[in-house]
């Protein structure tokens, strides 16, 4: 099956468009698009695949695509199939509430409504207001300053008297024949649109043209009602400690990813102004890159905004931002531009974003430990006499047997510590063997462990089926700890194996346990991939330094521990690595590595 699937996807064309990853009966499992089909498909047969990819390529039998002209053309096409056929791999947008607008319609007299849904029908909407309550307020606010209608009635001027709204100066009262002109109402409707959507500066200027006309003209009772309606508009825009000194339209994001679960909090910039903030969820197949989860949800965020900023602040670079900006360019009738900033106050309100999208995934999906349905769910479903507060989770990572490398992450009390991570250089033999991988850092972490302080965990995970867990339980027994609680989690099927029990166990995709024990999975296989390209890398470096005549073993461990690749020693300073080395052989190695860049510069 896999060799099918390289062919075709060695068949595919060298043009915008989107693939499409199917299983043998035909399901969407994955919806892509790539700037270049050919360069862009073929990374999903590699190696280093986040784990909901990775599992989404186990089950795909046939990949089609689409081409079409542009890179911004395949966004809008990927955008609509992920909506139509909801692929089970792909990133979908999760909102838990209906946010509220409000609508200003297209008429001769036009009217402000409250509405929780927004239609093709030529109104302005502004919006969503969080919470729901600020959308009322809102509208009271406009009522007050401007006067603009909420009532459905239609205006004729035919009615004898106005209603209460225009008693309490609420209402301009177009209703009533000479209480306003057209051109006022619409002056008065013209400012509403620009207050709702944060263009304060635009509406003070001409409020101030405004009040300095009716002042020159002796029409003092005109210009203090300007001059009051200055000074609540003023009020109303006092800036917050997120607020901006320029006039600025952007939206700023937060993201907080941990397994296959995450947060997206997005604060909505205008003129200046954080004016609203929206959240939004996501759990899915597998732990999802930050990157590439907000690169899938961009599209369909922006795909249901009615208005949409100048700018886009992101915590990293995504993938396909030029066709995202070009497609939002679009669509705004201007340039849209998409900004990581890295320093300064720009940077610092990103930080706050962060924040604000970590407090969301905590409130979403981490409870409190002591009420913590996980914990307990785990305690039913593995027999264990209490909720675990204390478990460890182990992977290997490993290429051809090379470099094999242990990781093991620890959740206590409801949290990641990764401060008590740990990995382990496989060193007991050679080759590749998960099974004898996952018995030695199994046996050094709780032989260790067990002399240290004799405090061991709640339960261990190990990632993997039937053969890893035995390999551990084997590790165990010979430490005399076979009464430590161990279950083994595999990816295929998320299917639970324990130590004697005849056939695993399957969970509720949704059950608080499993996703737990997901999460901590993932995170051990993210951890187990960051530590053996880090060892991979550093092998690679004393390779080159043995060439090196004066440098012992010693000397290549500071040198590979220090740099870590052979570049980044090419670009030391010749007096830091004296001071490393001693001043003679810090000198032979600085020599030896820049003839050598000279040598290759030659040769190319």
């Amino acid at each position: 099956m896999f060799d099918d699937l390289r062919r075709q996807i060695e068949e595919l064309p060298d043009s915008p468009g989107i693939y499409v990853f199917r299983n043998q009966t035909g399901e969407a499992l994955y919806v892509g698009k790539a700037k270049s089909l050919r360069k862009r498909v073929p990374s999903y047969l590699g190696k280093d695949l986040e784990p909901r990819l990775a599992a989404m390529v186990e089950l795909a039998a046939t990949v089609e695509c689409v081409a079409t002209a542009t890179e911004a053309a395949a966004l809008m096409l990927e955008n609509n199939w992920i909506k139509r056929h909801r692929p089970r791999y792909n990133v979908l947008l999760r909102d838990d509430k209906t946010y509220p607008y409000l609508k200003l319609t297209r008429e001769p007299w036009p009217r402000l409504v409250f509405t929780r849904r927004i239609r093709q029908d030529g109104a302005d909407y502004f919006g969503p207001y969080l919470p729901g309550g600020l959308a009322r307020r809102a509208l009271k606010l406009v009522q007050k300053l401007f006067g603009v209608r909420v009532c459905s009635i239609e205006i004729d001027g035919g009615l004898a008297r106005p209603c209460l709204y225009h008693d309490m100066k609420r209402c301009l009262g177009p209703c009533v024949s000479g209480l306003t002109s057209s051109a006022e109402y619409a002056a008065a409707v013209e400012a509403a649109r620009l207050f709702l959507a944060g263009k304060t500066a635009p509406l003070v200027k001409s409020l101030r043209v405004q009040m300095e006309a009716a002042a020159e003209e002796l029409e003092f009772e005109r210009a203090a009602r300007l001059r009051d309606l200055l000074l609540e508009i003023e009020r109303q825009s006092t800036r917050s400690p997120l607020s901006s000194v320029h006039d600025e339209d952007l939206d700023l994001f937060g993201v907080s990813v941990h397994g296959n679960q995450a947060a997206v909090s997005i604060l909505v910039m205008r003129s200046g102004q954080v004016l609203d903030r929206r959240e939004v969820f996501w759990e899915g197949e597998g732990a999802a890159a930050p990157a590439q989860l907000l690169s899938e949800l961009l599209p369909q965020i922006y795909d249901q905004t009615t208005f949409l900023p100048k700018e886009l602040h992101l915590p990293f670079e995504v993938d396909g931002e030029e066709a995202l900006a070009d497609w939002m360019s679009e669509r705004k009738g201007e340039r849209v531009y998409l900004r990581h900033p890295e320093r300064g106050p720009k940077a610092e309100r990103l930080r706050i974003a962060a924040k604000d999208a970590e407090f969301a995934f905590r409130r979403r999906f981490r409870i409190d430990p002591a009420r913590d349905a996980a914990p307990r769910a785990l305690a039913r479903h593995l027999g264990l006499v209490k909720p675990p507060r204390w478990i460890e989770g182990f992977d290997i990572s490993n290429l051809q047997g090379t470099s094999v490398v242990a990781s093991m992450v620890v959740w206590r009390d409801g949290r990641i510590r990764k401060g008590e991570y740990r990995s382990f250089n496989i060193r007991g033999f050679t080759g590749q063997d998960d099974f004898r991988s996952i018995a030695e850092a199994v046996d050094r972490r709780y032989r260790r462990l067990r002399e240290e302080s004799g405090v061991l965990p709640d339960l261990v995970l190990i990632d993997g089926g039937r053969g890893q867990l035995g390999a551990a339980a084997g590790a165990l027994a010979g430490l005399e700890l076979e009464e430590l609680p161990l279950v083994a989690l595999a990816k295929r099927e998320e299917e639970l194996y324990l130590p004697g029990a005849p056939e695993p166990l399957r969970l509720p995709r949704r059950d608080d346990g499993l996703r737990l024990l997901q999460m901590l999975r993932d995170e051990a296989h993210r951890f187990a991939v960051s530590r053996h390209r880090r060892r991979r890398t550093t092998g690679a470096l004393r390779s080159q330094l043995e060439e090196i005549p004066g440098v012992g073993p010693a000397r290549r461990k500071l040198l590979a521990k220090r740099y870590g690749t052979w570049e980044r020693l090419g670009a030391a300073p010749l007096a830091e690595i004296q001071e490393l080395l001693g001043e003679a052989v810090g000198a032979s190695v600085h020599g030896y590595v820049h003839a050598s860049a000279a040598e290759a510069v030659e040769i190319d």
